[in-house]
């Protein structure tokens, strides 16, 4: 992880190699075209919602997820700072909304500005998005991402250990931001969670607001 508290490491990382977001969107389109299952995080985040839910998917990368939930007759706005990736969540599933803005500086006038002034049902965010937030921004952003939801409204939160932001430390910034923690797993499937966070290789956290 990035030592600069103000550094987002995905941008670093997209600065440092131009040719990251492509090979990354290739990635994913190649798993899929050999039939990969890539749906398990959809799969979970579907079951949670009412039909034709707002969803808001932070950190959408490819669309990968929004995309399948947006398919399934969820109404899903999807945000993300790569414009490639945008890019190709547009081409590749164009039933969901998807706009290039940074998550680090989402808060309610931002979303306004793209049309997106509804609360929202669920928001939630994976593929290890909160591992690339600069760490000075990580309780903003959980504060924005609970502004963005209604009264009740939920998120869901996965990411792998080992990218900079303890377990612990993400599960009290929740707190602190204004969550109820209502669910804590070690995959998508909602294995159990251990009861130190410090023995669990990764978290996928359901916070109510």
């Amino acid at each position: 992880m990035s030592e600069n508290p103000s550094e987002n490491l995905w941008a670093r990382m997209v600065a440092d190699d131009p040719e990251h977001s492509r090979r990354y969107a290739e990635r994913w389109r190649t798993l899929a075209a050999q039939g990969m299952d890539l749906d398990g995080e959809a799969r979970l985040i579907d079951a949670m919602c009412a039909r034709g839910s707002r969803v808001l998917d932070a950190g959408c990368g490819t669309g990968r997820v929004g995309g399948h939930l947006a398919r399934a007759g969820h109404r899903v706005t999807g945000v993300d700072l790569d414009e490639h990736l945008i890019e190709v969540a547009r081409e590749d599933h164009p039933e969901g909304d998807w706009f290039v803005a940074d998550l680090e500086t989402l808060d309610a006038g931002a979303l306004a500005a793209l049309g997106e002034d509804e609360p929202f049902d669920l928001v939630f965010s994976a593929g290890n998005v909160f591992g690339f937030l600069s760490p000075g921004s990580r309780l903003d952003v959980l504060r924005h991402l609970r502004d963005a939801l209604r009264d009740g409204g939920r998120a869901v939160i996965g990411f792998g250990a080992g990218r900079g932001y303890d377990f612990a430390d993400f599960l009290d910034d929740a707190g602190r931001a204004g969550f109820r923690v209502q669910g804590r797993y070690s995959t998508w499937q909602l294995d159990p969670f251990p009861e130190d966070p410090a023995a669990a290789d990764f978290l996928v956290a359901v916070l109510e607001r």
